[in-house]
């Protein structure tokens, strides 16, 4: 995992294992399917992230055979496998999640812990870097501290683990207990940050079409802070080369930029990433990838604003909604900044993308009787 495609293609294709480049339409569409099937047999359900969910069981009396129903109605509708893990808390639940998975042809990708001899059977027998939110950084300085187990990180003293490290750690070790301290969250709260990044097809050596990337990427960045009602009062620009190529220069440096007021506008965003990238950009060096992070986003009127100081004008609120309805029905890109190219060259090559199987017509597949 996370190892560069270029080498490891040989054993791969020894193996007989297949490589696809990304088609995030086609994940983004078969997600929400699956969360569609899920959504109608709960009672509440929280999107947790592309491929995972929370769902809320209260008043469920059989509820192993709610999740063997949910795994088979996902599998007949989408065709896409499932686990399903079963407890009191959020953090049980990933973890009997993660034993659906480990133990799947003994229970069936089904995992109910709500049960206490089972839950701590099962917390005894994982390790502690298999709970939510452990990294790898925590294990180790819970290791030393004799704390290798799930089971261990439950029965240590809570306001210990909040002392030493945080209160996420401690909300953690009492949702082992069965102690729920995490919320089911049916409406996703607001992004703090947004990120908008890719690699580039090939090494870009100029500027000129890393200024087309920029522009692109927090073009993007403001589509996703207008989605979800916020504005911008910094970003952050950044850009590097290539990690994995000996022969190649390492480069990488970022800036963060002020924004003159918070701020939706794409324009205003573009000129400020463009004016950070001038100040970062170094020639010579072959760059790979470039990003744009768009940061302290508050909801409209939770700035504080100062009587002297400039703020967004209403005509840009009015040309932003303009261009949002038009993208909304015409499709993205059908009213774009000058600076973002309809086909730029450097875009990621896909050259193993799979067909869009679910969203675009010419690719649907077909079938012939003969």
């Amino acid at each position: 995992m996370g190892e560069p495609y270029h080498q490891i293609r040989g054993t791969l294709q020894r193996n007989g294992v297949l490589a696809f480049s990304s088609n995030y339409a086609l994940y983004g569409d078969i997600s929400e399917r699956v969360m569609t099937v899920i959504e109608a047999l709960v009672p509440a359900l929280e999107v947790y992230s592309i491929d995972e969910a929370f769902a809320d069981m209260t008043g469920i009396e059989d509820r192993d055979q709610l999740g063997r129903v949910i795994r088979a109605q996902v599998l007949k509708i989408t065709g896409i496998p499932t686990c399903v893990g079963i407890a009191q808390t959020k953090t049980l639940a990933k973890l009997a999640n993660h034993a659906a998975k480990r133990w799947q042809k003994h229970y069936g990708g089904v995992m109910d812990i709500c049960d206490p001899e089972r839950r701590d059977k099962i917390l005894k027998a994982l390790p502690v870097y298999e709970v939510w939110g452990v990294g790898r950084r925590m294990n180790e300085h819970l290791t030393a501290m004799g704390i290798k187990t799930a089971w261990d990180l439950a029965q240590a003293d809570a306001w210990m683990l909040r002392k030493q490290f945080s209160v996420v750690v401690e909300k953690t070790a009492r949702e082992l207990r069965g102690t729920p301290c995490l919320a089911l969250e049916e409406v996703a709260p607001p992004k703090q940050e947004i990120c908008s990044s890719r690699a580039f097809g090939e090494r870009l050596y100029e500027i000129e079409p890393i200024r087309e990337a920029v522009a692109t990427y927090a073009a993007r960045a403001c589509e996703k802070l207008r989605a979800q009602g916020s504005l911008c009062n910094r970003i952050r620009v950044a850009i590097r080369t290539g990690m994995f190529n000996p022969e190649e220069a390492k480069f990488a440096k970022g800036i963060v930029c002020e924004l003159p007021y918070p701020s939706d506008d794409t324009r205003l965003i573009i000129r400020a990433a463009l004016q950070g990238l001038e100040a970062i950009f170094r020639p010579g060096h072959a760059y790979a990838k470039a990003e744009i992070m768009l940061l302290d986003l508050r909801q409209q009127g939770e700035f504080t604003d100062d009587l002297f100081a400039e703020f967004q004008p209403a005509a840009a609120k009015k040309v932003m909604r303009v261009l949002d309805e038009i993208n909304g029905r015409w499709g993205r890109g059908t009213l774009r900044p000058a600076r973002v190219p309809v086909a730029p060259g450097w875009g990621m090559k896909q050259e193993l993308k799979s067909p869009s199987y679910t969203t675009r017509w010419e690719q649907i597949w077909s079938a012939r009787c003969k």
